[in-house]
């Protein structure tokens, strides 16, 4: 078990550990005439394609470093898992490779796609007709059957799992004057900033959340974990019902600020990158260049910038229609 707060050695040694189960993802410099006319020909934007990781997106990371960690009685008894979408099917891919089954429970928000790419790992997938449902069903299943519980965003292992990915992409790129995460709970952004802020001090590191789910964001205003009433954005990979003390405190230390971007931006985001980089993503893995383009434009002109394309899980149909959204 790691530390309250992972180290370098520990999220090192993570990513080793992870790494014959894990893609090492690309990263690709966006150069391009649109890319200079949407923001200027000096600055420099370094986009990490972990949406080509297993299961198209960065969720086996956190998944594996929790579950590479249960006893073997513990694994044998079987997993379950809470998502929309991106975190099922890495609990349900990550329990395949490593030998055991799992149980998924989701929202109606999730897509047809996800709930389909799950039962083909292998996973049981249990519906909810309400998001604030589905962990009361996690405490069912837990208690009848004897599963881990592996949480979608909260845990010194889920972070350090994310961290590896923060550790990967900085020895890919090396010095950054900045860089930008997507927030949904917090996983991924609490583990990036902690380990690029390890190992690059001077880095600005910003967050992104959905306008229609500011949990995170109405969380450092108050200066504790919040929660969000309603839910209402097209990106289901961002909606998560609540922000929770370890990821929030870790995001809080590490992030200069949380920046809101509304699905508008979200769908121009996903054009621009599907017309320019010809990679298709859903609206959470847009949010970062979201931000880039719209409130994170101006204080980060002429830096040299990363960000992630953090999944693709979408189905065709509402991928054309966001893409056309954004187009318009």
């Amino acid at each position: 078990m790691p530390s309250t707060i992972p180290t370098l050695p520990e999220i090192a040694a993570t990513h080793k550990r992870l790494a014959p189960y894990m893609r090492k993802t690309p990263v690709w410099q966006w150069k391009s005439d649109r890319k200079n006319e949407l923001l200027d020909a000096d600055t420099e934007v370094l986009i990490k394609l972990e949406l080509f990781q297993y299961g198209n997106s960065f969720k086996p990371r956190g998944a594996l470093a929790v579950m590479q960690n249960l006893p073997k009685e513990a694994l044998a008894k079987g997993v379950t898992a809470v998502s929309a979408g991106n975190h099922a099917i890495a609990v349900s891919l990550v329990a395949k490779r490593l030998g055991t089954h799992s149980k998924v429970v989701m929202p109606p928000t999730a897509s047809p796609a996800s709930v389909a790419s799950c039962k083909k790992l292998g996973a049981e997938v249990i519906m909810v007709d309400h998001v604030s449902q589905a962990f009361d069903k996690i405490g069912e299943i837990q208690e009848k059957e004897g599963r881990t519980f592996v949480h979608p965003f909260e845990g010194p292992l889920i972070v350090l799992g994310t961290a590896s990915l923060g550790w990967e992409y900085y020895h890919q790129v090396q010095q950054l004057d900045a860089a930008i995460l997507p927030i949904g709970g917090g996983g991924l952004a609490a583990g990036m900033a902690l380990a690029i802020k390890l190992l690059n001090p001077n880095c600005k590191v910003y967050g992104v959340e959905a306008e229609g789910a500011p949990n995170m964001y109405e969380s450092f205003k108050s200066g504790k974990p919040e929660k969000n009433e309603v839910v209402d954005t097209i990106a289901a990979s961002l909606g998560a019902p609540f922000s929770l003390p370890y990821t929030y405190n870790i995001c809080r230390k590490y992030l200069e600020k949380v920046v809101l971007v509304s699905d508008d931006e979200l769908c121009r985001a996903m054009a621009v990158i599907f017309e320019d980089l010809k990679l298709v993503v859903e609206p959470a893995g847009a949010a970062t260049m979201a931000a880039l383009l719209g409130p994170l434009k101006e204080e980060l002109q002429g830096k040299r910038i990363g960000i992630i394309a953090c999944g693709s899980n979408i189905d065709l149909a509402a991928f054309f229609q966001y893409v056309e959204r954004g187009l318009e």
